[in-house]
């Protein structure tokens, strides 16, 4: 049962930064007009496929904290693992923040390099924990690479 209610607390603390984003999303009021307006990449995805990857991504992210909380075999790496999973989901939802709350479409850009970065960096971390973990960090870390080419064609192009 430990082990059940361990699964569900890092499901929950994965889907911190996306209510805190949800609070900036497109779907408030004032971010709708102003996103809307703005000139975007033609492979810009509709608003429901950002929920549905969005889901799933920190779906799987709770996962892979799930994973590397439940592996007893290595005690010393899971500080640094632990911090860089904390400091990731702070980046993104300071992304969110940057982007819809204030508007500011470049210092998005610079947060989102910074989270694809510590994104890395904590699959990296997770490895010698769980390689499964590990693996399950990837959707996320191509996500990003997308929501970058994103960010900055938004920026280019306005």
């Amino acid at each position: 049962m430990k082990k059940f209610w361990m699964f569900v607390l890092a499901i929950v603390i994965s889907f911190i930064p996306g209510i805190i984003g949800g609070f900036f999303s497109p779907m408030s009021p004032g971010a709708n007009v102003w996103y809307n307006t703005l000139n975007q990449s033609v492979l810009t995805p509709n608003g429901w496929v950002f929920m549905i990857a969005w889901f799933i991504l920190y779906t799987l992210l709770g996962i892979s904290l799930f994973l590397v909380m439940n592996n007893e075999k290595t005690r010393l790496n899971k500080g640094k693992a632990y911090a860089l999973f904390v400091i990731q989901m702070g980046l993104n939802a300071l992304w969110s923040y940057l982007f819809f709350g204030l508007q500011m479409i470049g210092g998005a850009l610079l947060a989102l390099i910074a989270l694809i970065v510590v994104a890395i960096w904590m699959m990296v971390a997770f490895k010698p924990i769980s390689r499964a973990a590990s693996y399950l960090v990837w959707p996320y870390i191509i996500w990003l690479v997308f929501a970058l080419y994103l960010n900055g064609t938004i920026l280019f192009l306005n």
